[in-house]
């Protein structure tokens, strides 16, 4: 995954990190390791970066260069989950098989399509991509399924 535009996003705004971080409710050093890519940044602090610069996920983790954003919301798990499944079904992929596609157990599956956990991001990113759907669709940012390019 490619995190590049937190990082250019943050300076056009001419933010500091400690500056993004007390808006994000996180460190500086949070900050540093996404834009640099160390770590993956968690998917409810990605949502609230896309909402706090008025941007889509989608542009954020280059699944699109669309910046356009229409909405603004908390994530609902429970909304992914049904999402996920929904997705998973329409492939007629059993859970088993979206569990090894994912390199994760039918049990984390189970979680998120059930709601009982939030997906990580790169579960996430990973279902767009092998779906060929939006980040913003499935995070329940868009009411309608929005294919990307595959790369």
């Amino acid at each position: 995954m490619d995190f590049g535009r937190l990082q250019d996003l943050r300076e056009d705004n001419d933010l500091t990190q400690k500056e993004l971080g007390n808006i994000l409710g996180c460190s500086n050093h949070a900050i540093s390791v996404w834009e640099t890519e160390k770590e993956i940044i968690p998917l409810r602090k990605l949502n609230m970066y896309a909402n706090y610069f008025h941007v889509s996920l989608d542009y954020l983790v280059k699944l699109s260069n669309d910046k356009t954003t229409n909405n603004i919301l908390e994530l609902d798990k429970v909304l992914i989950g049904h999402r996920i499944e929904t997705l998973r079904k329409q492939h007629k992929i059993t859970q088993r098989e979206l569990a090894r596609i994912l390199n994760t157990t039918n049990s984390t599956i189970w979680a998120y399509e059930k709601g009982k956990t939030l997906i990580l991001t790169a579960f996430a990113y990973q279902i767009c991509k092998y779906f060929n759907v939006s980040m913003d669709y499935l995070c329940g940012r868009e009411k309608k399924s929005i294919s990307v390019v595959k790369n």
